[in-house]
């Protein structure tokens, strides 16, 4: 049950996301062309977003656990090292040069384009490489 539960979130997810255009490429680099041709379109979905995390999040952490899990899995440092910038800068210059992050790259292959699915087996093999590495 919990599977499947997992799979409609993800599903809702994905759906969520091409529906907010996240999942077009062309709408996010115009988004994150602020200098440009700037395409203030995601604004909007990343807004919404924002909300619903400022008014839900206070009422879930009153819970003792998650509804699917035994426990919540949240950051136990505040400390910000080089794993961490370098995996956030790895993952905006990909998201700024092909206006794909994991998510909707994701989503994006019900669209069945050759691109994206060369941009996904190159993504999970950088994840794949990252995490041989950081287990040594």
């Amino acid at each position: 049950m919990r599977n499947i539960i997992a799979l409609l979130c993800g599903l809702f997810f994905g759906i969520g996301l091409a529906v907010s255009g996240i999942t077009d490429t062309a709408t996010v680099l115009g988004f994150l062309e602020v200098l440009g041709n700037w395409m203030p379109d995601l604004a909007l979905a990343i807004g919404a977003a924002v909300f619903v995390i400022l008014i839900t999040f206070p009422f879930i952490m009153r819970r003792k656990s998650p509804l699917m899990s035994q426990r919540f899995l949240l950051p136990t440092t505040k400390f910000i090292d080089g794993k961490l910038v370098g995996g956030a800068a790895i993952y905006g210059v990909g998201w700024g040069l092909y206006g794909y992050f994991p998510s909707s790259a994701m989503s994006s292959l019900v669209y069945q384009d050759w691109k994206t699915a060369i941009f996904v087996a190159a993504m999970l093999i950088g994840m794949t490489l990252a995490n041989k590495i950081s287990a040594n």
